[in-house]
């Protein structure tokens, strides 16, 4: 958003929100009765062509629902005290949309494209099959993004796939000499020792499996 950066934010996007509120509200009133139908999906897409027509509107409503501090007292500062007020209301009354708003932020702000934020799977075993199947479905904010069902196989190669994708990303950084910030780096740790956990408790199971007579 560098057009609405610099020392005129965040006064300069909250006056041209303040001069379309009716119309801003009218369109939240609508995400937000699709998010509650669960049509994550299209206020999704309708917040990515809010963000690409009018990225003041945007970015006041998303700076808004985050409910920061500093963001409604530099408002104060640069306006006054009942357009800070307004953008409370405007929290208050719509925190249903505050995720679907910060994901979309954060595409915009940091290059991302539906991010996964959890992963939701069902274990149940298929007797013909003789394996036990599971479903799942990675999810981004409220928005399940797909649903896929296979055995414990087809499953750890898509996880070996991003494994492998993940270090691939990692030496395009090592090889051009780019950095990868602190935070990035210190969450990679957490996951590699949480798969490296895993990873031990599939062995042990495994070993377990092979010493394991089959049914005939």
């Amino acid at each position: 958003m560098d057009d609405v950066d610099g020392e005129e934010m965040p006064g300069a996007i909250v006056e041209a929100f303040l001069e379309r509120e009716e119309g801003v509200r009218a369109l939240l009133e609508e995400l937000e009765k699709l998010t509650i139908e669960g049509r994550h999906e299209e206020v999704r897409e309708r917040l990515r062509n809010l963000a690409d027509s009018d990225e003041s509107v945007f970015y006041t409503v998303a700076f808004s629902l985050t409910t920061s501090r500093q963001f409604f007292g530099d408002v104060e500062a640069q306006l006054d005290v009942t357009a800070a007020d307004r953008l409370r209301d405007l929290a208050e009354t719509y925190s249903t949309l505050a995720e679907p708003f910060n994901i979309v932020r954060t595409e915009r702000a940091e290059d991302r494209l539906n991010p996964v934020t959890d992963t939701s799977y069902t274990v149940t075993y298929h007797h013909t099959v003789e394996s036990p199947m599971i479903t799942y479905s990675p999810l981004s904010g409220d928005q399940q993004l797909y649903e896929s069902r296979g055995t414990p196989s087809e499953v750890l190669r898509v996880a070996t796939d991003l494994a492998s994708a993940t270090t691939d990303g990692l030496d395009v950084a090592l090889e051009n000499d780019y950095s990868v910030n602190t935070e990035e780096l210190s969450t990679l740790i957490d996951r590699r020792e949480e798969l490296e956990t895993e990873l031990s408790k599939l062995r042990d199971q495994l070993d377990e499996l092979r010493r394991t007579p089959v049914e005939e």
